[in-house]
């Protein structure tokens, strides 16, 4: 855990909002005016201190909503570390300072983080409520202290309550919640920089064997929102390839792998928003088919595909030789016979004559009914990555990107 402040990276520390050594809010908190009133951005005893983790202490019980939502590491110590230090590196003498806010609540669908039109002192849906204190009390803070202060980036780690039972709207969600803080968070910072979202995508739910069949919608939507909504959304690529949280639950990371994600969060970001360059995932472009065999041509971020074959095998008895990849119409799955990686395209080819309508070609979306022993203990996982070198200041691991989860028609 990075309980140790690197470079000069910030986070904002609570005060009397919360009861000392517990993250608990303190009596009185919900009521306005009074001291602990959480949306009070003039408190005096708010201050900006050194980021390390944990970012605040943990709570206790279920709901978990702001102040007290933190079990523990978060993506974000290693996030900022990583951001500076390739900053650093790239220029002598330079430095880039970022300021990290966690406003998530545990096992809440996206309900709870939009805006609220009803109370935002509840046991749920403090997410958004909190996301513009903080911004009032760091852009408070940064005026005194002679400094300026903007949000570069919504990062989203969700999904999973979303995709069981499956919420059709969720795209749309997400990007009203987009839509919203941006028109919330530029008159609060002064900024006119348009704040993107960074998504990635989630791989635990439906789970069990019991789910076996049931693709999540989600996973689509996290993927598409980059495709369709360019430049205010970007998918950083799966968590599948992440190691687990020791008790193998199949959903929450290790530390070791919210680190991994703060450091591929950190690479997008530096590419993005700090060099300007168009960065995207690992991911289809467009599908095509000759004989038995189908082609899913793809965008790759650093050339060539290859297969990391330290992940089990699928365990559906029709896709074990697709190395994640999967054939099927909407009532059979269709026996994969082998699958190669052509240049920046991989050839599935099927055992037997395909269907000439209703083909459809996914890539780590359905549920397999086991967990991977060495990897995140997700449910869908694939074997194809790129040939990224990148591994980070914190873990040195290498962390290259894995392919999306996707699911498309065949013409």
């Amino acid at each position: 855990m990075l309980t140790t402040a690197y470079y000069n990276n910030m986070m904002l520390q609570l005060g009397s909002m919360t009861v000392p050594g517990t993250g608990t809010m303190n009596p009185g908190a919900s009521v306005p005016g009074t001291p602990g009133n959480p949306w009070d951005t003039t408190l005096s005893d708010l201050k900006m201190v050194p980021l390390i983790e944990p970012l605040r202490p943990a709570g206790s019980g279920f709901p978990r909503p702001y102040p007290i939502n933190l079990w523990g590491e978060t993506h974000h110590g290693a996030m900022a570390r990583e951001i500076t230090h390739f900053v650093t590196t790239a220029t002598a003498g330079a430095d880039y300072i970022t300021v990290h806010t966690v406003v998530g609540e545990s096992g809440q669908g996206i309900v709870a983080l939009n805006k609220q039109t009803g109370s935002t002192t509840g046991d749920t849906g403090r997410a958004y409520q909190a996301t513009l204190f903080e911004a009032g009390a760091i852009s408070r803070l940064a005026k005194a202290a002679g400094k300026t202060y903007g949000v570069g980036v919504i990062v989203m780690t969700h999904g999973e309550t979303d995709a069981d039972p499956p919420n059709a709207a969720y795209k749309d969600q997400l990007v009203q919640l987009l839509a919203d803080y941006n028109t919330d968070i530029p008159p609060i910072t002064g900024q006119t920089y348009r704040i993107p979202m960074y998504i990635s995508q989630q791989h635990a739910y439906p789970n069990g064997a019991s789910s076996k069949g049931k693709r999540p919608d989600v996973n689509n939507m996290q993927w598409q929102l980059g495709v369709d909504h360019k430049p205010d959304f970007v998918c950083t690529g799966p968590k599948y390839q992440y190691p687990a949280n020791p008790n193998n639950d199949g959903v929450h990371l290790s530390v070791v792998g919210a680190e991994l994600l703060g450091e591929k969060n950190a690479q997008v970001y530096y590419e993005r928003a700090v060099l300007g360059h168009d960065w995207q995932p690992l991911m289809p472009t467009s599908v095509d088919r000759s004989g038995r065999v189908v082609t899913v041509h793809f965008h790759v971020p650093v050339p060539p595909l290859n297969w990391d074959t330290t992940f089990d095998a699928p365990a559906i008895t029709e896709w074990k030789s697709g190395n994640g990849f999967e054939l099927r119409t909407d009532s059979a799955n269709i026996t994969i016979a082998s699958v190669q990686i052509s240049g920046d395209s991989v050839q599935i080819t099927a055992s037997s004559d395909l269907p000439a309508t209703g083909l459809i070609v996914g890539y780590a979306l359905t549920s397999q009914g086991v967990q991977l022993k060495n990897h995140s203990k997700a449910v869908r996982w694939g074997e194809l990555r790129d040939s990224d070198s990148f591994a980070g200041v914190t873990t040195k691991m290498a962390n290259p990107n894995y392919c999306v989860s996707f699911e498309m028609p065949v013409p």
